[in-house]
């Protein structure tokens, strides 16, 4: 009783007290994930498309379309492991894979898509998860199992996210990128201007952003271990770290973009990324070359295989996820981290595969979960709460201000630019000043006063 008098004359909200024990809250969490997964999984097979439990599975044995991603979530998983044990894992997949590939030799195995790596280290991880069961006890148990949970989950996500992205394309016949468009006025069509600019830079600088846009998982997993790399002694994980944001925000992100279903300017107004297959379903060909025109918007048909996912723009979200986490990193993840998310948002926007209101969103919404997941993970307090609500706020705004106002934004650009630019600088500044705050005070050390020399 005490303490919980203390905890709310400190001003912080310690729902620990009224929390069931641990294990049975992991139960729960374990329980609603593999429930979510079966539902996705079916509702992927009644549009005839593998779920991500099946294509997850698939990567036993079939080359697997996320080698580099295997490799990052095993790497992951190493974090609990020990110099020797890492040595060991390392060199067994590598092995394994080595074996695939001979074996694909030997029958004459032809790769029509996928990687000729990856089986391995997926291998490594479920040898893992075997040994944790039948060979570990206690808190050595628990925590290779947290290890290989998160390098499956990793991996595991990517592949919920792909099945999103072809179930948004099969139950979201109409977009609404004529409202995004037209919104977009209000930045001065940001899109357009970087698809010039890429195309001015020729193909080093597209070859560079794509490379960039393609491995964001790759500079999440280096932020990720840095911030991980003292598991090993510790055995124990920290209360907050930029794998539990990847995961949430390609969690909820899709939801989004099932009612906001939008497929982004190379498609709605261009050629398609692959250069002719979209023009049969563009509202126009104009893109990057000539800006749309304002015209009063509707939703228009477009075709059941581009993915409805530009609202928001979680390469922004992630990618702005990646530079907050790199900050209390050496020099080099810090400007690492400030790199790929200059190069993100330049890729998201010179290939034509995002708005800049897209963009505006990504920000508000990675701010607004990762204020949660750090408030969760301390303890909520009353700032915390406010600044969860207002992000909240602010995002739904954003949504609502491009669906129902899209004209007097095009309209008036010097009034809604700055708005729109204020309102996401509003939600950067409450995350700033409250993490601050969250922050631990040294306090300065106490130096006794010097005594009078007796005489």
């Amino acid at each position: 009783m005490a303490s919980r008098v203390l905890s709310r004359i400190n001003g912080r909200i310690d729902f620990a007290e009224w929390r069931r024990p641990r294990a049975i809250l992991w139960t729960v969490a374990g329980v609603v994930t593999l429930g979510f997964l079966i539902a996705l999984e079916i509702t992927a097979r009644h549009y005839n498309l593998p779920g991500p439990i099946t294509t997850q599975a698939q990567e036993v044995i079939v080359a697997p379309k996320s080698g580099f991603l295997l490799y990052g979530g095993m790497a992951l998983m190493m974090v609990v492991l020990t110099w020797r044990e890492r040595f060991i894992a390392a060199g067994a997949a590598v092995g394994i894979d080595v074996v695939f590939l001979l074996v694909r030799w030997v029958f004459d195995i032809k790769l029509t898509e996928g990687h000729p790596f990856g089986n391995g280290a997926m291998w490594v991880m479920l040898g893992c998860a075997v040994i944790a069961v039948t060979r570990r006890t206690g808190q050595e148990r628990a925590l290779l199992l947290k290890g290989v949970t998160l390098g499956l989950m990793l991996v595991a996500g990517r592949k919920t996210g792909d099945t999103w992205l072809l179930i948004t394309s099969k139950s979201r016949p109409m977009v609404l990128d004529p409202y995004v468009a037209t919104a977009d006025h209000a930045l001065g069509n940001p899109s357009w201007l970087a698809g010039r600019i890429v195309e001015a830079t020729g193909s080093i600088g597209a070859h560079t952003l794509e490379a960039v846009y393609a491995q964001l998982a790759v500079a999440a997993v280096a932020v990720s271990m840095y911030q991980l790399r003292n598991v090993a002694t510790e055995r124990r994980f920290p209360s907050h770290h930029l794998v539990r944001t990847f995961l949430v925000i390609g969690l909820l992100g899709p939801g989004i973009y099932m009612l906001f279903p939008v497929v982004g300017p190379v498609f709605a107004y261009g050629p398609g990324a692959s250069g002719t297959g979209g023009v049969e379903w563009a509202v126009a060909n104009v893109w990057p070359n000539t800006p749309p025109p304002i015209n009063i918007p509707h939703p228009v048909l477009y075709d059941g295989i581009t993915p409805r996912n530009c609202m928001p723009s979680l390469h922004t979200a992630w990618a702005t996820a990646i530079f907050i986490h790199s900050r209390k990193g050496p020099r080099a993840l810090r400007i690492g981290g400030t790199f790929w998310l200059i190069a993100t948002l330049s890729a998201t926007l010179g290939f034509g595969y995002h708005y800049g209101v897209d963009l505006v969103a990504g920000v508000v919404f990675t701010l607004t979960i990762e204020t949660a997941l750090r408030a969760l993970a301390r303890g909520w307090d009353r700032s915390g709460i406010q600044l969860v609500a207002y992000g909240t706020t602010v995002f739904a705004a954003l949504l609502l201000s491009y669906r129902y106002l899209p004209m007097e934004m095009a309209r008036h650009p010097w009034v809604f630019g700055p708005l729109l630019l204020l309102a996401m600088g509003s939600v950067i500044h409450g995350y700033i000043r409250t993490t601050r705050q969250w922050e631990p005070k040294v306090a300065p050390a106490l130096h006794p006063e010097p005594q009078p020399e007796m005489v």
